[in-house]
């Protein structure tokens, strides 16, 4: 009896693989046109319950974070990050209408493409020259964000214009997921009117004001796990720009600072943001979390 042969595999054919990738390229364009229709009847629900803010920027470290984690393959995640910041800019801009204000005063071209990869074409970049000028656009507007370097050159104690209950805050902190070689890696925080329900709290922001500089000021901060980001002359004295898990409160820092003897200090709270998250282990071109 005589064996019956295997069937063979039929090779690919160029015409089969390029049917394929229009087949998922349809696909693609039929989900991004069904994510629309959903966002149109989220905003109908939002108008329904009053409205609300737009940008979520406690959901979107979130889903950047998951996509990083997941993604594996050929493409780099530096095009599939820059794909999903756009389409959900993109939708966030549908939903309602923003422009994102930027202080080029530290380069211009770092900034825009900065602004490009987080918020896509769609959305309006304006420049100013200056923290100040950013902020002051985004106190004026109904709903634009403004993107400030969160390192570098500074204009005085600028994050001193976002003391107060009314005055705009600091959202987040881009990028999302940093990585070697970000293509836009600038460290940059986002500024917008207050949306509690919107916020990320793992980092708090404050603003601390003392009469002068004091050696166990550093101490302190340390002693609650936080870090000085930024200090400059302000109102006489001096601002610091302080950076500190969620758990500390202002009134925790008042009263640490009172006990290592600094007076008269002010704390006030200016903003939170995600807490950071680093990818740093190089694999394929993909990067994977590092330990």
């Amino acid at each position: 009896m005589r064996d019956t042969p295997l069937p063979t595999a039929t090779p690919d054919t160029l015409a089969d693989l390029r049917g394929e990738i229009d087949r998922i390229d349809l696909e693609m364009h039929r989900l991004l046109m069904a994510r629309g229709d959903i966002i149109d009847r989220l905003i109908a629900v939002k108008r329904a319950q009053g409205g609300g803010c737009a940008f979520r920027p406690d959901r979107e470290a979130q889903m950047m974070r998951a996509l990083v984690e997941r993604h594996s393959g050929l493409l780099p995640v530096d095009a599939v990050e820059g794909v999903w910041r756009v389409i959900v800019s993109t939708f966030t801009y549908v939903q309602a209408n923003y422009a994102v204000h930027a202080d080029d005063s530290g380069g211009d071209a770092q900034m825009r493409d900065c602004a490009r990869f987080h918020f896509g074409f769609t959305v309006p970049y304006v420049p100013h020259h200056g923290a100040g000028a950013v902020i002051d656009a985004v106190a004026a507007s109904k709903g634009d964000l403004g993107m400030l370097r969160a390192t570098g050159p500074l204009e005085g104690a600028w994050w001193t214009r976002l003391v107060g209950e009314t005055a705009p805050k600091i959202i987040a902190r881009l990028p999302f997921v940093e990585r070697p070689d970000h293509p836009a890696g600038l460290p940059v925080f986002i500024v917008a009117h207050p949306a509690a329900d919107a916020a990320s709290r793992d980092i708090l922001l404050y603003a601390i004001s003392v009469p002068r500089w004091s050696h166990s000021i550093p101490a302190v901060v340390s002693t609650l796990e936080g870090e000085i980001l930024a200090s400059a002359p302000s109102g006489g004295g001096m601002s610091l720009m302080v950076a500190a898990p969620g758990r500390t409160e202002a009134t925790r820092f008042a009263r640490e600072l009172a006990a290592a003897g600094v007076v008269d200090a002010v704390v006030a709270p200016i903003g939170s943001h995600a807490s950071r998250y680093e990818l740093n282990e190089a694999r394929s071109g993909v990067f994977a979390p590092g330990s």
